[in-house]
C-alpha cells in the first residue's frame, strides 16, 4: 500500500503507542484522524504532525459509547471523504484478582477492548469495502496468548480480540480489506504493568512505542497480493 494519501483513523491516539502510530502513519504522508477522550492531549497530537508537514484531524470520542463511535467514523469519512485504514488501538486494563474484581471493572475492559472494535469495524467496514485495498489492524498483545495472575479480564479481551481478527480476516479478504493483529509484550508507556508482574530490566531492553508503529507501517506498504495476519513483537532481550 502507498500511504501518501491514504486516509487512517487511529483510536486511542492521544499517548503510547496510538501517538506513536499516527506520528509514524503522518510521515508517510497519511491524512490521520485522531480519537481518545481527551481533547487537550489530541490537540497536541494533532498540532506535532502538523509541524511536520502532514494532515491531522482531532474526533473526542469515548469508545464506551456506541453513538460517539459512530460519530467518529461518520467524521472521518466527511474530513476525509472515505477512510483507507482503521487503528483499533484504544484499550484499557485493570489488574486485580477474579475474586474481587467488580462487574463494572470486567464490563469496562470488555466494553472498550472488544466491544468498541466491533462496532468501529462494523461502521467503518463500508468505508473500507470501497477502496479496493485498505487495511484494519487491531492492537491485541501478547496477553492474548499468554495468562498471568491478575490478569483474568485483561487477557480474556485480548484472547477475544485475536479470535475476532482472525475471523475479520477471512471474512474481508475478498472484499480487498486486510486485516493484521499486533500482539506486543510490555512496552515504554504509561499502561500500567499487571500485578505480579515485573517491567522489563530497563527502558533500553523494553520496546519502545515507535518499534510497534514501525511494524505497522512496514506491514501496511506489504504488496496487496500479500496479508501478514498476526505479528508477535517481543524485546531482544526481556
Amino acid at each position: 500500500m502507498e500511504l501518501r494519501h491514504k486516509t487512517s483513523l487511529i483510536t486511542g491516539a492521544s499517548r503510547g503507542i496510538g501517538r506513536a502510530i499516527a506520528l509514524a502513519l503522518a510521515r508517510e504522508g497519511s491524512k490521520v484522524m485522531l480519537a481518545a477522550r481527551g481533547q487537550a492531549d489530541l490537540e497536541a497530537v494533532a498540532r506535532e504532525i502538523r509541524a511536520l508537514g502532514g494532515e491531522a484531524e482531532v474526533a473526542v470520542t469515548d469508545m464506551r459509547e456506541e453513538p460517539s463511535i459512530r460519530q467518529m467514523i461518520a467524521a472521518a469519512a466527511l474530513r476525509f471523504g472515505g477512510l483507507d485504514i482503521l487503528i483499533n488501538n484504544a484499550g484499557l486494563g485493570h489488574f486485580v484478582p477474579v475474586a474481587e474484581m467488580t462487574t463494572e471493572q470486567w464490563d469496562e475492559m470488555f466494553g472498550v477492548n472488544m466491544r468498541a472494535v466491533f462496532i468501529a469495524t462494523r461502521e467503518a467496514l463500508p468505508l473500507l469495502r470501497k477502496q479496493k485495498e485498505s487495511f484494519i489492524v487491531n492492537i491485541a498483545s501478547l496477553a492474548g496468548k499468554n495468562t498471568f495472575a491478575n490478569g483474568g479480564g485483561y487477557t480474556a479481551t485480548k484472547w477475544g480480540l485475536r479470535a475476532f481478527s482472525q475471523c475479520l480476516m477471512l471474512e474481508e479478504r475478498k472484499n480487498g480489506v486486510r486485516v493484521l493483529a499486533v500482539c506486543p509484550g510490555s512496552v515504554d508507556t504509561g499502561f500500567g504493568h499487571p500485578a505480579g508482574q515485573a517491567p522489563a530490566a530497563s527502558s533500553r531492553q523494553i520496546i519502545k512505542p515507535e518499534d510497534v508503529a514501525e511494524t505497522i507501517v512496514m506491514a501496511l506498504k506489504m504488496p496487496q497480493r500479500t496479508m501478514v495476519s498476526e505479528i508477535d513483537i517481543r524485546p531482544t532481550v526481556p
